[in-house]
């Protein structure tokens, strides 16, 4: 019994700091691409969630893509940058590859097209649009992170778990509170019982002092006697 608590405790924590790895994963992925102006990142990388298929089959929406900081002068055309560029009249990040390289001298340009599109973007960026280079994808964290960005799968995946957990603490607590009350209430228990135990103990030795007392005190006055008697047969 004491093994099958030891194994669900251990699955449980487990579980757990699954469910908070995903929930930060899912927090920083969420910021990360909202954050057009300066894109969040860990160590260096930052994971995004595809929106479009424009790079279909490099990767489609709904994948998870990681993008590494890089040095823009190391870039080469055929490479796949992540970048700040204006879609639909908004700010937004695009993933695109380099298709074709602009030497300005000084500085360098940069015309990128998607893998899955006809025609190269139509405007051209600059080292200081692009945000960093594509280094992987993960299509099952880009389903994971997908699912729990909708009210079922944050429900399920997050809110009941933790939710559980918390249940599951506060019964804990009811029941650590309980089997401490008991111990406390088994060794007072066992002290009293000590201490009457030494009490009819030291009743007991009382007692047989007592006794052996009266003992001495009828031999000596046998004693006490049997002189008596010896005196007046000698007078």
């Amino acid at each position: 019994m004491e093994t099958v608590k030891k194994v669900a405790g251990i699955a449980a924590s487990v579980f757990l700091w699954m469910i908070i790895l995903m929930t930060a994963l899912f927090t920083f992925t969420t910021l990360a691409s909202r954050d057009t102006n300066n894109v969040s990142s860990f160590l260096g990388y930052t994971p995004m969630i595809v929106q479009t298929d424009s790079m279909a089959p490099t990767f489609k929406a709904g994948d998870m893509i990681f993008v590494k900081k890089c040095d823009t002068s190391k870039l080469k055309e055929g490479d796949i940058v992540t970048f700040h560029a204006i879609i639909n009249n908004e700010y937004a990040l695009n993933t695109h590859r380099i298709n074709e390289i602009i030497d300005y001298g000084e500085a360098r340009g940069y015309i990128t097209k998607g893998d899955n599109n006809d025609v190269a973007d139509s405007h051209a960026i600059s080292d200081n649009d692009i945000v960093g280079k594509y280094v992987g994808k993960s299509a099952f964290l880009g389903g994971m992170i997908g699912f729990l960005s909708g009210k079922v799968g944050f429900l399920l995946v997050i809110v009941l778990p933790m939710l559980l957990f918390f249940v599951y603490q506060v019964y804990h607590l009811i029941m650590v509170s309980i089997n401490l009350k008991k111990a406390i209430a088994a060794e007072e228990a066992a002290k009293k019982a000590e201490d009457e135990e030494s009490a009819d103990a030291k009743l007991a030795q009382a007692q047989a002092a007592l006794e052996e007392a009266k003992r001495l005190k009828e031999e000596a006055e046998a004693k006490l006697a049997q002189a008596q008697t010896a005196d007046k047969e000698e007078q």
